[in-house]
C-alpha cells in the first residue's frame, strides 16, 4: 500500500529545491543541516527514487524532483491557506458595500463573492452607484464602506490604486477613425462634460454623441459592439478593445485615484475584513497605472 507523503517532508524538499543547497535550506527553515538532509532522504525513500543529484556545490533536481515541485507547492500552499482560515476569528454582522460603477463588472465581483462564501456569518449587500452618490450614502449611513473614483484628488480615504480614464475603441470596428467620431457619453455627468468631452474638444476632434447611458457597463457594451468609442478606466478595458493613445491623436481623460472610504460613524471587524478584500482586489493594479 502506498504511503501518503508527509507535508513536513515536502516543505523541506521545496526549501532545498529553491535554494539549491541543504545548508541554505536549513537556515531558511531554522533547522540543522542534518535534520533537513534526513527529511529529504525519508522523502526519497518513500518515493523509491532520488529527487536530487549531489554536486560539489549544492544539489540539483533530478527529473523526478522537477516533476514533484509543482505538486509540493500546491500542497504547502493549501496547508498554509487552511491554517489561516481556521485561525481567523469568524466575522459576523452586516456589511453594506458601495462600488463605483466602473468596477462592478470587472475588478470586484469575484472578490466579493469569495468574501461572502468565506464568511457565511456576514450579510453582504452591494450598492452600485456613481462616486458622488456613494459619498452621499456614506454620510447618510446607508453604506459602511465605499470604493470611490476620485479624478479631482480631493477625496479623503485610503488610496487603493491609480487608474486613469482613457479613450477605448474596438479592435474590429475601429470607430475612432470615423469623422465625426461616434462617442459614448453620460446622460447627466459634470465629469463627462468637464473631462471626457472637453478632452476631445481641446484636441479639436470632430465628434458626435452616438451612445448615451448612465453606467460604465453600458459604455463597455457600446465599445465592444462597435457603436462608439468610450472613456473607460484603463483596468476595465474589455477584451477585443484597446486604449487610444497620443499616437492615435487621443489624450488621456484623467489620472484618477481609486479611494476606499469608510462610514464616518465607525467600523467593525466585518467591515475591516471587507476592506482587506477590496485592498487585495485592487493591489494588482498598483499605483503606477498612470505610467
Amino acid at each position: 500500500m502506498m504511503q501518503p507523503l508527509d507535508s513536513d517532508l515536502m516543505r523541506s524538499f521545496l526549501a532545498v529545491a529553491d535554494n539549491g543547497s541543504v545548508t541554505a535550506a536549513a537556515g531558511r527553515l531554522h533547522r540543522t543541516q542534518s535534520a533537513v538532509s534526513l527529511q529529504v532522504k525519508r522523502l526519497e525513500e518513500s518515493l523509491g527514487q532520488p529527487l536530487f543529484e549531489r554536486q560539489a556545490r549544492g544539489v540539483v533536481l533530478t527529473p523526478r524532483g522537477e516533476q514533484l515541485v509543482p505538486y509540493a507547492r500546491r500542497v504547502v500552499a493549501l496547508l498554509h491557506e487552511a491554517a489561516i482560515a481556521l485561525r481567523e476569528k469568524p466575522l459576523v454582522g452586516p456589511v453594506r458595500v458601495g462600488i463605483s460603477d466602473e468596477y462592478s463588472g470587472t475588478v470586484l465581483p469575484r472578490a466579493l463573492a469569495a468574501f461572502d462564501e468565506r464568511h457565511e456569518g456576514v450579510q453582504v449587500s452591494v450598492r452600485v452607484d456613481h462616486s458622488s452618490a456613494q459619498i452621499a450614502a456614506l454620510e447618510a449611513d446607508e453604506i459602511d464602506i465605499g470604493v470611490i473614483y476620485d479624478w479631482s484628488y480631493v477625496q479623503e480615504g485610503e488610496v487603493l490604486c491609480i487608474d486613469p480614464t482613457v479613450w477605448v475603441t474596438s479592435l474590429t470596428h475601429a470607430q475612432h477613425l470615423r469623422r465625426p467620431v461616434p462617442v459614448a457619453v453620460y446622460f447627466r455627468s459634470q465629469w463627462s462634460r468637464d473631462y471626457a468631452e472637453h478632452s476631445l474638444d481641446r484636441q479639436g476632434i470632430d465628434w458626435r454623441a452616438a451612445w448615451s447611458c448612465d453606467m460604465a457597463g453600458g459604455f463597455r457594451v457600446a465599445v465592444m459592439n462597435g457603436m462608439a468609442i468610450a472613456p473607460l478606466s484603463r483596468s476595465t478595458i474589455p477584451a477585443g478593445c484597446r486604449e487610444l493613445t497620443a499616437e492615435d491623436g487621443f489624450p488621456m481623460v484623467d489620472n484618477a485615484r481609486v479611494v476606499l472610504r469608510r462610514n464616518p460613524r465607525g467600523t467593525s471587524p466585518a467591515v475591516e475584513g471587507m476592506a482587506e478584500v477590496l485592498r487585495a482586489a485592487f493591489a494588482p493594479l498598483g499605483r503606477g497605472a498612470a505610467a
